[in-house]
């Protein structure tokens, strides 16, 4: 008896687990469309877009563009708050 309730036990736990990592994994499958420049909460910040159908050397390159734009976009708006400042 107390075998069998160990495996009943055991069987609910891997069932638990299963389901548990199927969730995780399907989240980490995000649709394209969810990372097409959305912005993180909060910061002014966007996620840059990939175009999937280049090779991985135009993908890196995108990437490279627009975080530097970004990056770029940061840097005028923290001038113009510091002339604002200084005002």
């Amino acid at each position: 008896m107390r075998g069998l309730f160990g495996l009943v036990g055991l069987v609910v736990v891997l069932a638990i687990v299963g389901l548990l990592a199927k969730k995780q994994l399907s989240a980490t499958r995000a649709p394209a469309a969810a990372l097409q420049q959305a912005p993180i909460a909060g910061t002014g910040v966007s996620v840059p877009v990939i175009n999937p159908t280049g090779n991985v050397q135009q993908q890196s390159q995108q990437v490279q563009q627009q975080v530097q734009q970004q990056l770029d976009e940061i840097a005028k708006q923290r001038a113009q708050a510091m002339g604002e400042a200084e005002k």
